[in-house]
């Protein structure tokens, strides 16, 4: 057997997830079904570095696979991509060893969440922005982002379905930046758990609209109760930019 990993975006609009479920249209159903006309009816799983929910979208997601066929990296990228919906896209594929995985592997993750601040609706960014049409105090918002940064117990900031027990996770770095008339905040770390990112999100933008102080982000993670911090952001905001390996 042969080991490929393959880079991938997709717009998440229409999709109920990354990972399969039942009676739904989801990102590893439609590589799954690419990979079974490819190997003529035979079942062929895929591994990603992690779940995206509904509406999330990924630049760079990560995935894997084990194939009988030994073909070229570039007839891989040609072959799915013309088997695969216009919503998601190949971007390179490489032959790995049988030891890679995409989740286990992976040292770390970029993501990033985009906001409109626009005073109107923009009906061609619904699905790719937060619409947050009220003022914001930025300079709070950065006072508060030293607090989050290092490794903690991020209890208060994951979905109380979360199923790790390990809470335990390492930011290093969160950048607040204005990119075309979006608010783009850059989260890059050792991991993410259910709904963190966009529950980081929620909170900070509590403390720009002053409804928490920068230093009440601190006292949040101490308390290690999800009730405490904001609310979860949407999921059309998010994406998943890049997955980081170290020598893999």
């Amino acid at each position: 057997m042969h080991r490929y990993k393959c880079i991938i975006s997709y717009d998440g609009t229409q999709f109920a997830g990354y990972q399969v479920q039942p009676e739904k249209r989801t990102v590893q159903l439609e590589l799954e079904k690419a990979l079974r006309k490819i190997h003529k009816g035979d079942e062929v799983r895929v591994s990603a570095s992690g779940r995206t929910d509904a509406g999330v979208h990924a630049m760079g997601q990560v995935i894997h696979f084990d194939s009988s066929y030994s073909f070229p990296a570039e007839n891989w990228e040609k072959a799915m991509n013309a088997l695969l919906p216009d919503d998601i896209a190949i971007l390179r594929v490489e032959k790995v060893s049988q030891e890679f995985h995409a989740r286990f592997h992976a040292s770390g993750k970029e993501y990033r969440y985009m906001i409109s601040l626009s005073k109107k609706r923009d009906p061609f960014r619904r699905n790719y922005a937060y619409h947050f049409p009220f003022a914001l105090d930025s300079k709070a918002i950065k006072d508060a982002i030293p607090f989050l940064l290092g490794t903690h117990d991020f209890t208060s900031f994951c979905s109380a379905k979360t199923e790790v027990e390990d809470k335990v996770r390492t930011i290093r770095e969160i950048e607040l930046v204005e990119d075309n008339g979006l608010l783009v905040f850059r989260f890059v770390g050792s991991g993410f758990l259910y709904n963190m990112v966009r529950i980081l999100v929620g909170t900070l933008l509590e403390v720009g609209t002053g409804k928490k102080k920068p230093s009440d982000v601190a006292e949040i993670l101490e308390k290690k109760d999800r009730s405490f911090a904001g609310k979860t952001a949407p999921g059309q905001g998010l994406y998943l930019w890049e997955v980081f390996y170290e020598n893999k």
